[in-house]
């Protein structure tokens, strides 16, 4: 059953998909304010209109060379300025905060390697 503060637009979410998200307020090292976000939560539990969303947020302050802790993201439909994936901020944020979207979606090249980088930053081993 769908929560009613989720609207049908968020329900169609896709791995791999830009979003624009607020994450406000933020605490400490978090990244704040409405900005764009990739989903990056299984698609089996997206589906399933589960009540929280696993993101990766994105900035447009570019660090060459920081990967796996950032990896860059090409402008691309509605995302209009090259960012970094910050792949150490990755978090669970609930479905109400996507504001809009879809804004992009991540070529698979793009997608395979943030999901490497997701591997490395929690030391899983690669399947």
């Amino acid at each position: 059953m769908r929560s009613s503060r989720q609207s049908n637009k968020t329900s169609m979410r896709k791995r791999g998909e830009i979003w624009l998200a607020d994450l406000n307020p933020r605490r400490g090292t978090e990244r704040g304010k409405t900005r764009p976000v990739i989903v990056v939560q299984a698609q089996a539990l997206l589906d399933a209109e589960h009540p929280s969303t696993l993101i990766v947020p994105l900035t447009t302050r570019l660090v060459d060379d920081a990967a796996p802790l950032r990896i860059r993201i090409r402008a691309a439909g509605k995302l209009k300025k090259d960012s970094d994936a910050l792949v150490d901020q990755v978090r669970a944020i609930d479905n109400a905060r996507l504001v809009q979207g879809p804004l992009s979606r991540l070529p698979a090249q793009q997608l395979g390697a943030l999901e490497q980088a997701l591997l490395d930053v929690f030391d899983l081993p690669a399947v």
